[in-house]
């Protein structure tokens, strides 16, 4: 069994993928493995792929997996999860990359602390500039609940941070069936995802490793293009409502829930210029019954405790849809 697996799906990013693959082999070993999923890319990922199997098999194990057809990133992550073998698990996007030796710290320290799961620190890079970003919990190399650092509600919680690739993985979730993504969200694919396995996980741990490189403003990304797809958010949080409502502290936990919801959507709104004119209009609608469905009591405390911006915003999104009921 190899100790570690690196899940990195590719799309589209033969510009990226070489430095991608570049810091792979400088954190090669020959109990890592290492999962390529190209999930249907239409440029030279594949061609760059394929040569940069061969080359990594001489230092890791490497398995190289295609999809017949485009399904997205959590379909892809799902993929490699499926062939992964490594004790513990990893993830990096296809134009992101990693310091070399941070996979081997990595793995050191989810060992030292024998959790469930790690979470870490990463750098953002937007171009030539280079921004730390820091996991939301102070407290460091301690063995924490999961389920108690969704909390307070009204504060930026570790579930807030949900990037999949800044943390390791014990392969015991993944038996559980709580590593999976939910197959065919285009965005927001890691709300259900870290919102389940704060839920359901019983142990996990936060380290200042920094490590990981997050390549941000990249022309071809999602987050920077106006479609339909970015509602996928919807799809990914009406999620989130739904299993958090059947949890056993749902009393406790869905006000975070539709708070954080409720934030995305707002922010959003308020930024219909980077939307095609019909998605902007299918996005107000989309949001209108998303709000529809939250747990209302819980709706009106946020609303009530939200800063004036975003709860106005809301409001008025509330009351055109009672109206229009009311007219009908």
């Amino acid at each position: 069994m190899p100790k570690l697996s690196v899940i990195v799906p590719f799309y589209n990013v033969q510009q990226f993928a070489p430095d991608t693959l570049r810091s792979l082999r400088l954190n090669a070993r020959p109990d890592f493995e290492f999962v390529l999923v190209d999930d249907k890319s239409k440029d030279e990922t594949p061609a760059i792929l394929e040569r940069a199997a061969d080359e990594l098999s001489d230092v890791a194990q490497v398995r190289l997996v295609r999809h017949d057809e485009n399904g997205g990133l959590a379909t892809a992550r799902n993929t490699g999860l499926d062939a992964a073998q490594g004790e513990y698990l990893t993830f990096l996007d296809g134009d992101d990359w990693l310091a070399p030796g941070y996979l081997s710290e990595l793995v050191s320290t989810i060992e030292e602390l024998d959790v469930d799961f790690v979470r870490t620190d990463h750098v953002q890079a937007t171009a030539r500039a280079r921004t730390v970003h820091r996991a939301p919990v102070g407290r460091r190399y301690e063995v924490l609940n999961p389920r108690e650092a969704i909390l307070p509600a009204d504060r930026t919680t570790s579930v807030d941070y949900a990037f999949a690739w800044a943390g390791a993985y014990h392969r015991r979730l993944l038996d559980r069936g709580l590593l999976h993504f939910t197959d065919g969200l285009r965005t927001a694919e890691d709300r259900p995802w870290i919102w389940k396995l704060h839920r359901e996980a019983e142990s996990f741990a936060v380290v200042s490793l920094l490590g990981v490189f997050y390549r941000r403003g990249v022309a071809s990304s999602l987050t920077q293009i106006g479609d339909a797809r970015q509602l996928d958010f919807i799809r990914a949080f009406d999620q989130v409502i739904e299993e958090t409502a059947g949890d056993p502290d749902a009393d406790r936990l869905l006000p975070k829930a539709v708070r954080t919801y409720c934030a995305i959507i707002a922010h959003h709104l308020s930024d219909e210029s980077k939307w095609e004119p019909a998605v902007a209009k299918q996005l107000r609608a989309m949001s209108a019954a998303a709000i529809q469905r939250m747990p209302q009591d819980a709706l009106g405390d946020v609303l009530e405790t939200m800063d004036m911006r975003r709860s106005s915003t809301l409001r008025r999104l509330r009351r055109r849809v009672t109206t229009a009921k009311a007219a009908a």
